[in-house]
C-alpha cells in the first residue's frame, strides 16, 4: 500500500510510502490518503494526526504519467486539498515537498521540517500551474513576494528559509522530523479535544473565507495553462529529461 497508517496513542501517523516514485501521487495513493483522512476526521479516539513521507522524500507531487486520480467527495484533490477538517494535522517533512507535495503541506495545520527539506511549486517549469491550493494558500502562509517567487520561478526554498518566514513551526535535525511531528501532535492531544476542534474550526472559518474565489481562480488558471501548447511541451520535456522549447503559445 502506498499509504500506511499507524496509531500512536491518540495520534494517527499517515505515511506516504511510494519511494520508487519519490512518493508521487497517483490514484491509489490519493485514495489511501482520503481513507486515512476519513479516519482522522471520524474516529473520536484520534485527537491529532501527522502526515509524513519516507526518510528521503516527503512527496515530489503528482505522478505525471499515471495522474493523481479524481478528486474525492470529502477531500477533493489528493483526498486532502479541499477537506474541511476538525482534527489537527501536522506535516513532518524530510527531503523534498514539491508541487502537489508542497500543496499537501499547505493543507496541514502545523509543519515540522528537517533541515534537509525543500519546499517548492515548480509547475511553471512544466508549462502548468499549481492547482491544488498553492495559488492561494502560498500567499496566505508566506509573504506575498516569496509566494510569487515560488510560483513564478519554480525554484524551491530551503527549510531554514521557510522556518525564518514562519511557514515551518519547528526545524529539526535530519531523520528526526517524524519524531518531532508526533511530539508536537501529542502536545496538542494534551488539551481538551472539544476546545481544540472548536478552535481549529474557528480558524478555518476565518482563514478559508476566500477559498471559493481561490479555487475558481485556480480552475481558470489551470484551463489557460493546459490549453496552451507549452503545457504539452513542458511535460514531454520533463519526461524526456531534456530542456523545454517554449513557444509562448
Amino acid at each position: 500500500m502506498p499509504v500506511i497508517t499507524e496509531r500512536r496513542g491518540r495520534v494517527l501517523v499517515v505515511r506516504l510510502d511510494r519511494p520508487s516514485k519519490r512518493n508521487a501521487i497517483d490514484a491509489e495513493m490519493a485514495a489511501g490518503l482520503d481513507a486515512a483522512m476519513n479516519t482522522l476526521d471520524d474516529d473520536p479516539e484520534i485527537w491529532a494526526g501527522v502526515l509524513t513521507g519516507t526518510g528521503e522524500v516527503f512527496s515530489a507531487g503528482t505522478d505525471l504519467v499515471a495522474g493523481p486520480g479524481a478528486p474525492t467527495p470529502r477531500g477533493g484533490e489528493y483526498g486532502l486539498a479541499r477537506r474541511r477538517r476538525t482534527t489537527p494535522l501536522v506535516a513532518a517533512v524530510e527531503g523534498v515537498a514539491l508541487g502537489g507535495g508542497f500543496e499537501l503541506v499547505l493543507s496541514c495545520d502545523l509543519v515540522v521540517a528537517s533541515r534537509t527539506a525543500l519546499f517548492g511549486l515548480p509547475e511553471v517549469r512544466l508549462g502548468l500551474v499549481a492547482n491544488c491550493g498553492g495559488l492561494f494558500r502560498g500567499p496566505r502562509l508566506l509573504p506575498v513576494n516569496i509566494a510569487r517567487e515560488l510560483l513564478l520561478t519554480g525554484e524551491p526554498i530551503s527549510a531554514e528559509r521557510a522556518w525564518s518566514l514562519g511557514l515551518v513551526n519547528e526545524l529539526t535535525d535530519p531523520g528526526t522530523a517524524l519524531a518531532a511531528g508526533v511530539a508536537l501532535a501529542e502536545r496538542v492531544c494534551a488539551n481538551a479535544p472539544t476546545a481544540v476542534r472548536a478552535s481549529l474550526r474557528a480558524l478555518d472559518t476565518v482563514l478559508a473565507a476566500d477559498d471559493d474565489a481561490g479555487w475558481q481562480a485556480t480552475e481558470w488558471s489551470w484551463q489557460q495553462a493546459t490549453e496552451a501548447q507549452d503545457s504539452v511541451e513542458g511535460v514531454q520535456a520533463f519526461l524526456g529529461r531534456r530542456a523545454p522549447r517554449w513557444t509562448g503559445r
